[in-house]
């Protein structure tokens, strides 16, 4: 290629690619700079130099997918770019996220496979506002959870093997919720307590307190007697050895 040539090759056609290997088998070649954005995808190129031809496409996360990866790239080449506002990147923002909750959850998965943090938070934060209010059973049929669980149980903590940012957020609003519920139940508790009111008469009342004052009086009587008894017992066991004493003497 002539001098002449390369001076009227635009910049874009300048542009380095990397090959990109989606769960589903297809792959497809991408702007590095683009694809790089994704650590995980950064590291792949830095530390194991894949992605450099199709031979060695770099093999993306099962969560994956060619749709979620469109989107994904779509993200990466607005903010990639320098020199846009703080304005102009939130109502990209704001735009991006607008989806069903289904799709922005496979794309909150896709960005945590891919180590995209700032997509991951974007999508996280929207997730919130969504389930923001919403019950547990709400929450669970948003989630396409089973519901066969009593309302403690549907609170507990999920099982996240797959460390899914979703199950991170679910378990985190699941434990403010188990603590307002325990708040709720000794506050019940404590009315509960309030409330117990003696129903009694004025009469049953008195009849209690001078029923009261009667067993105190017989049980001091009791004890009287009982130790008056023992006196005797002990004069009468007294008594032989004194008279034998007297004989004697006599």
């Amino acid at each position: 290629m002539s001098e002449v040539d390369m001076a009227v090759i635009k910049p874009e056609m300048m542009k380095s690619y990397i090959w990109l290997q989606t769960a589903d088998g297809s792959i497809q070649q991408v702007e590095q700079e683009v694809a790089m954005f994704c650590p995980l995808i950064c590291q792949e190129v830095i530390q194991k130099g894949m992605g450099s031809s199709k031979n060695y496409a770099i093999s993306l996360p099962q969560r994956v997918n060619p749709a979620m990866l469109s989107l994904i790239l779509d993200y990466c080449r607005f903010h990639q770019v320098p020199g846009s506002s703080n304005k102009e990147r939130k109502s990209f923002d704001e735009k991006f996220i607008r989806m069903d909750t289904k799709r922005l959850c496979e794309l909150t998965s896709a960005a945590d496979s891919l180590q995209l943090k700032p997509l991951v938070d974007l999508t996280s934060r929207a997730l919130a506002r969504i389930i923001e209010g919403k019950t547990p059973e709400e929450i669970r049929e948003i989630f396409h959870l089973p519901d066969d669980l009593t309302e403690e149980e549907k609170l507990e903590p999920l099982k996240n093997t797959t460390d899914d940012p979703r199950i991170r957020l679910l378990n985190r609003l699941y434990a403010k919720k188990r603590k307002e519920l325990k708040e709720r139940e000794k506050l019940k508790n404590v009315e509960s307590e309030e409330e117990r009111v003696d129903e009694r008469s004025v009469d049953d009342l008195l009849q209690f307190i001078n029923g009261g004052e009667r067993d105190s009086k017989g049980t001091k009587s009791s004890k009287n007697k009982k130790k008056n008894q023992r006196k005797k017992d002990q004069l009468k066991d007294t008594c032989p050895i004194e008279s034998i004493k007297t004989d004697k003497q006599v």
